[in-house]
């Protein structure tokens, strides 16, 4: 089964303690890694390398016990050594506020690892076994010693449905079933990954039959899907926001510190154009970058598309005639959607040219605080509206250029708070700021469109609730010749 993937595939995406706050890595994750626990069809937080786990009455402890039938691809258990050290050397998103709030992580024996927290924490499970990050995601302690990081990057073992066979970076992963997987033997005998940044590309392949799948076919080539006999448009939905992010905001000398700017910026996109033109339709409109259903969620009222207010704003701010505003950067995969916003801002005098990366290296510019002065910006993590502001809002998130002392100290304090009503309210208060700070450039929830070849008989697109990708591999199936 061959996947025409829209990206280029990332070396780090084969190691789980890379994890960015980005659901991307995971396609490859649910194949060659397994996590203790992770979200599986019907069960959002399931049991998997862990078969169970408990929480002691004072929130302090977490005591996980393995299963035993679990082995990783070289034939060794998984134990509780694998799961401590994995934790230790994660280093992906969310990784220090895990590792401040941990005090231990103890190997009772084998099949027991117990987590002993500073304080009680409601959001343990939330950051650690949801794919918000991937610190749960266990990879074997004695092999990662042996090759180093570099190493295990090149021929990575893992606990998962495949195996590693070859990788040549940024264009195509092979991988090969694990017939002793815990949960059952897969199908679907050999899976390839195939990079294909280019839309048309992928379009071509999947008509061959040389793509079994092709991911994110927005606009008018979803239609032309939709429209080919034998194929199938399958669209996923997630907690997948995309936004504009204003990296020059905390600098005094940028048009863009100017709030007056930011907001007229909001008001001189038209977000529902934008959402019929890439995605049919199916995106949500959105006015925040916490999804709408993420716990904690707080409705923030919608930009009004008004172009003329926008001109005012920007007026009033001592730019009558506008102003150049810098590179978009973006991920070229969706650059369509930045030339769609920059289009909208160039119309009321703000004058931006779009920038263009393929996604290993706009992850390592904006992960560096390279990309400045304008972002356009995705997530598709789980979790949260915590777990989301942790990673993009406070100061010293995975992708923040900066921050506001205020809302850094709200999101500490809510972070140990046990009472729920009290904790929304703190969260709910961060949002508002964000907000009235304009801090962001919201535009919508997209649908995520997918082609889907006549060989396949199930995709694993949809099978997990709020999961974009196929998955899980074990339960994806070809049809019988």
């Amino acid at each position: 089964m061959t996947w025409a993937v829209h990206v280029s595939l990332a070396p780090t995406w084969l190691d789980p303690a890379e994890t960015p706050g980005l659901l991307t890595p995971f396609m490859i994750l649910y194949a060659i890694h397994d996590g203790l626990v992770k979200p599986l069809p019907g069960n959002p937080m399931a049991p998997s390398l862990a078969e169970s786990w408990k929480t002691s009455p004072d929130g302090l402890t977490y005591t996980f016990t393995l299963r035993r039938a679990a082995k990783f691809h070289n034939g060794e258990p998984v134990t509780a050594q694998d799961v401590k050290f994995s934790f230790e050397r994660y280093r992906g998103t969310a990784s220090k506020a895990l590792k401040e709030r941990v005090v231990s992580v103890d190997a009772v024996d084998p099949q027991t690892v117990r987590f002993r927290l500073k304080q009680p924490w409601p959001d343990f499970m939330t950051f650690y076994a949801t794919p918000a990050t991937g610190a749960a995601w266990i990879v074997p302690k004695k092999y990662v010693e042996s090759v180093g990081d570099e190493g295990f990057k090149k021929a990575p073992i893992g606990a998962g449905p495949y195996r590693f066979v070859s990788f040549k970076p940024g264009v195509e992963l092979v991988l090969e079933a694990n017939e002793q997987y815990w949960r059952k033997p897969p199908s679907v005998k050999r899976l390839v990954f195939r990079s294909v940044p280019d839309d048309t590309t992928r379009v071509a392949m999947l008509k061959r039959g040389e793509a079994d799948v092709a991911y994110s076919l927005r606009g008018v080539l979803g239609e032309e899907i939709r429209k080919t006999p034998g194929l199938v448009l399958k669209s996923t939905l997630t907690t997948w926001t995309e936004w504009i992010y204003f990296a020059d905001q905390w600098n005094a000398k940028s048009p863009w510190h100017d709030r007056r700017v930011r907001l007229a910026a909001n008001l001189a996109i038209d977000r529902a154009a934008i959402n019929q033109a890439e995605y049919l339709g199916t995106a949500r409109v959105s006015s925040s970058i916490i999804p709408h259903a993420m716990e904690f969620a707080w409705a923030a009222p919608p930009y009004a598309y008004d172009p003329g207010k926008a001109r005012a704003l920007l007026t009033e701010a001592g730019y009558p005639n506008g102003f150049d505003g810098g590179a978009l950067a973006t991920d070229a995969s969706y650059a369509t959607i930045a030339e769609a916003a920059v289009n909208y801002l160039q119309a009321v005098g703000i004058r931006v040219t779009v920038r263009g990366l393929e996604r290993a290296g706009f992850l390592k510019e904006n992960a560096e605080k390279k990309l400045r002065p304008l972002v356009r910006s995705a997530s598709a993590a789980t979790g949260n509206a915590a777990t989301r502001i942790e990673a993009f809002v406070v100061s010293e998130g995975t992708y923040a250029y900066g921050g506001y002392p205020d809302i850094d100290g709200l999101f500490r304090e809510q972070s140990s708070e046990s009472d729920r009503k009290k904790r929304e309210a703190t969260l709910v208060k961060i949002q508002q700021l964000m907000h009235e700070r304009a801090m962001f450039l919201p535009m919508n929830e997209p649908a995520f469109l997918n082609g889907v070849g006549p060989r396949v008989a199930e995709s694993g697109l949809g099978l997990i609730p709020n999961y974009l990708y196929s998955a899980p591999f074990e339960d994806l199936k070809l049809k019988t010749p």
